[in-house]
């Protein structure tokens, strides 16, 4: 199939990962990783086949095997790791934001639970351009990374579509977030406006068996797991 401009369209997620899967051409310290999410396994498959085709500094474009947990379809880009890998980015990401007609878009690094508009400056600010810069990213951003975040938890798998945080427990229906904000905890919980809300001890509760031993509190509408001296804020999506 010939890709044409919008031929994607509402068929890609509007943001792109990076770093937040491991390379299989090489090690992560060598290889910088992009996934998008697409709806589809047919247009997964096109969006795979027409990135690996249009742009020859790509090493590997492949779709998964199957639809994830999240019902959804990734497709995997690797490059090398160098001084080039921004400008790459947004080659690729101009492509692909016309082929599904997606504007303001935007990238999530290593698995943040933030995700920042997508602008070469930033990608030039971001993303490591050797092994010893990865290393030390790696290192510092490792719990605003929303997996490691709850690698301490009872739950099987955690994921994020745009700003929705989806939480997966064995043999139990998913809890899903709307992310809010995070970072250090005391800064953190002095930006939230709110009142402390000792009303939904039971929600509380909940949580704290679904999770496990995280610090969980609730002021208004949001709630905050802290871990390690970092805060997450979310609302709960019912």
């Amino acid at each position: 199939m010939t890709l044409e401009a919008n031929s994607l369209r509402n068929l890609v997620d509007h943001i792109v990962e990076i770093d937040s899967f491991k390379s299989k051409m090489g090690s992560d310290d060598s290889i910088v990783t992009l996934a998008f999410k697409v709806k589809t396994e047919e247009s997964a498959k096109d969006l795979a086949g027409f990135i690996e085709r249009g742009y020859p500094f790509v090493l590997d474009a492949d779709k998964t095997a199957g639809e994830q947990a999240d019902g959804l379809y990734r497709v995997f880009i690797e490059l090398e790791r160098n001084r080039h890998a921004a400008e790459q980015i947004m080659e690729l990401v101009d492509g692909v934001g016309k082929l599904a007609q997606l504007e303001d878009m935007k990238y999530r690094y290593y698995k943040n639970f933030r995700s920042e508009p997508i602008t070469q400056e930033a990608l030039e600010n971001t993303i490591p351009k050797n092994s010893e810069e990865y290393n030390s990213r790696v290192t510092e951003t490792r719990l605003a990374n929303y997996k490691n975040f709850f690698s301490n938890s009872f739950v099987e798998d955690v994921d994020m579509t745009g700003d929705t945080l989806t939480i997966k427990k064995k043999y139990a229906d998913p809890v899903h977030f709307k992310f809010v904000d995070f970072g250090d905890t005391q800064e953190t919980i002095n930006a939230i406006k709110e009142s402390f809300n000792a009303n939904d001890f039971a929600e509380i509760i909940f949580l704290s068996k679904y999770i496990g031993d995280y610090n969980i509190t609730k002021y208004g509408n949001k709630l905050t797991f802290e871990n390690a001296g970092k805060t997450l804020v979310v609302e709960r999506i019912l």
